[in-house]
Formats: structure tokens, C-alpha cells, sequence
């Protein structure tokens, strides 16, 4: 789905192109077989649902498949081709989870290989090479996201000077893309809770001085949510930091108010999956839900668990979309930091309480078209307007 966002005091100029899409790392698919059998169970079902004529997919794809299409020129354009006629577009990647992303249990695997190892930076520069041809010819640039470094622990100098040493190599990497194909990818580092960057803070220290044409921020605003950074703050120092928001990512976390008295209400919550990482605005905070419950963390608490945008938990939890909302104010100003990637990233469709959770493909697509449904309408509220709507009054 495309938007154009015109600039109120310049109506002349034109307006800026918004991408929007979700995030196909819901789907399990880690094959170029499933990958496309997949756009047919799910993305094709949701552009119809919400009638429009293209729709943006934020492919994932895991690390053999990934590496695959990038040895595979043939390959990759009869990807494009499979897109295409599907009415379905790709300006940006998922390079977060390597592999293995639904498995019965991820937690802690989803940030190895981190970017400590050759592996990770070999995977992020076959994304790029794949991106690259499969944007569409009109696309300004497209964006990988990635993990933020590694796991917090272990740390020390010399995985930092690795890591540097690899973010070197990756926009030296995105540069010879670039003079080869004319495609320009940039690569978003998402700050995530219990990572090496957790808050925008902890990216303009340990990002600055990367190159800004190729490397910046995936912002994720469950993540920020979790992190309880103001969204103009947070933006304000990435951008001192000279750290492009190349990505956004529209989610939102579960939000608990009083946990002493929500016991009933988190039943369901804790699930075997994937790690849910709680934190209070003292500071308090868990790797992972059941073990703020055990310990009965204080609260109020925010967890990184993403919420389908369009359906609030049922009281007295609730969502972060409030965070969202106040993000893309931001972003979205004339004089803002801007972005024209914006994702739904709910992976988390699958583990949701019972009761949320959809039985059916096709109540999976409805609830992914509703989510893009509910972002379409916040950003016309903030001036947007379909493109093909001012494609056609042009």
C-alpha cells in the first residue's frame, strides 16, 4: 500500500511516498516453495480484502533461502515475477530471526548468529543483493532491519571491536551494491529490550560515526514502548546521533497497569515461544514474562509482546498504541525525521491467549488486513492520502 504525504506549507512540492506492508515472518514458510505458497494463502487473501491494488510485503527470509536467491540471478526474478502478479511489492526485509523462527521454542536463539560473527554479516549482504532486485523500478531505496549487535550478555571489548570492524565491512558491502546494481539498501539495527541496544540512547552511543547512507535505526514501537522513551526525544537523539530511521516497524506491546490485580487477565500471556521481556519505568525488568510474574515485579509494566494493533487486550490490559500514535505525529510532520518504510510487524499471531489467537487461514488474513486496516486510517488522519488516489486526480 502506497501513500503520499503532502507537504502543507509547499503544495507544489512533491508530496513524499510512504510504503506501507506487514511483516511475513508470521508465516512459518522457509523455502522458496513456501515463501510463495504463503503469498498465496495470505498476502493475495489480504490485498483483496482491503481492495487495494498493491500491497507491501516485508519479506523474511531465512538464511539458506536468502543465500540461495543471492547466487541465483534466475531465481530472484522469478521471485519478482511471482510478486508481481500477485499485486504484491517488496521495499524491505526482515533480517532479524537468521532461521528456525517458528520453531517450538526461540527465546534466546533469535539473536544468534549476532553480529559478532561473519555468518550475520554474510546473511544481512544476501539480503541486500536479494532486495535489490526485487524492488520495485520507482522505489526510492529499499531497508533490511536487523538485530541491535547482540544479546546483552557476554559483552566486552573484544565482540564490540568485532562488531564494529563487522559494520564496516557492511556499508563498505551496501556501497559496492549500490555501484553495481544503482539500487541503494540501507540496513536498520532495531533496538530491542536485553539487547546490546536496548534504547535509542544506548544506538547513538554504540552507532555513531556508522555510515548514514547505508546503515541506521529499524525503530520498532513495541520496543520503544517497552524501553518507556518519548517517542520526539527518542527521534530527536537518533537524529543528533546521525542515525537515519530507515525503518519503522508499527506494533505495539501489552501494557499492565497493576499486576498485583491482573493474575486472572495474564493467564494465557506466558507461552513457550518466544521470550517476552518486561519492564517498569523504575527500571525493573525480566528476560521474560513468567519470571516478572514469579517474582511479582512492580509495576506498572510494559512487555515486548506484540498486540494485534486493531483489537485492545481485554481489560485491564491493554496496548501501547498510544505510543504509536505519538510516534508517528513525529514522523510524519513536514519538518519531522521521516521514514517511508512502515511495517505491521505482529509475529505473534499464533501464541496469542486463546480466544485471540485465529483457528483459520482466513481468520489470520482478516486479522492482518484489519491491522492494516487501523494503520491506513492513522496515517490519513495525518494527512496521507492513497496514492493511487492522487495518482488519479493528477
Amino acid at each position: 500500500m502506497r501513500f503520499h504525504l503532502p507537504d502543507p506549507a509547499s503544495p507544489t512540492r512533491r508530496p513524499r511516498t510512504l510504503h506501507l506492508g506487514y511483516c511475513t515472518n508470521v508465516h512459518p514458510a522457509e523455502d522458496l516453495p513456501g515463501i510463495v505458497d504463503q503469498l498465496d494463502r495470505y498476502a493475495a487473501a489480504v490485498r483483496r480484502t482491503l481492495d487495494t491494488p498493491v500491497l507491501g510485503v516485508g519479506l523474511w527470509l531465512a538464511a539458506p533461502v536468502a543465500a540461495a536467491l543471492a547466487a541465483d540471478p534466475a531465481a530472484r526474478a522469478r521471485l519478482r515475477l511471482e510478486l508481481t502478479a500477485r499485486g504484491l511489492e517488496v521495499v524491505t526485509l526482515n533480517g532479524f530471526p537468521y532461521q528456525a523462527f517458528h520453531a517450538p521454542v526461540v527465546k534466546h536463539r533469535v539473536y544468534r548468529p549476532d553480529w559478532t560473527t561473519p555468518e550475520r554479516l554474510a546473511h544481512t549482504l544476501n539480503l541486500a543483493a536479494v532486495l535489490a532486485d526485487l524492488l520495485p523500478d520507482d522505489a526510492a531505496r529499499g531497508s533490511v532491519s536487523t538485530l541491535p549487535l547482540a544479546w546483552r550478555t557476554p559483552w566486552d571489548g573484544d565482540r564490540a571491536d568485532r562488531c564494529a570492524r563487522a559494520l564496516d565491512q557492511l556499508a563498505a558491502g551496501l556501497a559496492e551494491l549500490e555501484r553495481r546494481t544503482g539500487r541503494q539498501v540501507r540496513v536498520g539495527f532495531e533496538p530491542e529490550p536485553g539487547c546490546v541496544v536496548e534504547t535509542t540512547e544506548q544506538a547513538a552511543a554504540l552507532l555513531w560515526g556508522a555510515d548514514p547512507e547505508r546503515i541506521g535505526i529499524c525503530l520498532d514501537l513495541a520496543h520503544l514502548a517497552c524501553a518507556h522513551e518519548d517517542p520526539r526525544a527518542a527521534l530527536a537523539r537518533l537524529a543528533a546521533a546521525g542515525l537515519p530511521v530507515v525503518k519503522v516497524q508499527l506494533s505495539a506491546a501489552l501494557e499492565v497497569a497493576d499486576p498485583a490485580t491482573a493474575g486472572a487477565a495474564l493467564h494465557g500471556w506466558s507461552e513457550p515461544r518466544f521470550l517476552h521481556q518486561v519492564r517498569s519505568p523504575a527500571g525493573h525488568g525480566t528476560d521474560d514474562l513468567d519470571e516478572a510474574v514469579h517474582r511479582r515485579l512492580p509495576g506498572p509494566w510494559r512487555v515486548h509482546y506484540h498486540v494485534p494493533l486493531h483489537a485492545d487486550p481485554a481489560p485491564p490490559l491493554r496496548s501501547t498504541t498510544p505510543v504509536l500514535r505519538a510516534a508517528l505525529d513525529d514522523l510524519l510532520r513536514p519538518d519531522g525525521p521521516g521514514c517511508d518504510h512502515l511495517e505491521v510487524e505482529t509475529y505473534t499471531w499464533e501464541v496469542l491467549p486463546d480466544g485471540a489467537r485465529p483457528r483459520t487461514e482466513a481468520e489470520l488474513a482478516d486479522g492482518i488486513a484489519a491491522e492494516l486496516a487501523w494503520a491506513a486510517r492513522e496515517l490519513s488522519v495525518r494527512g496521507a492520502v492513497p496514492a493511487e488516489t492522487t495518482e488519479l486526480s493528477a
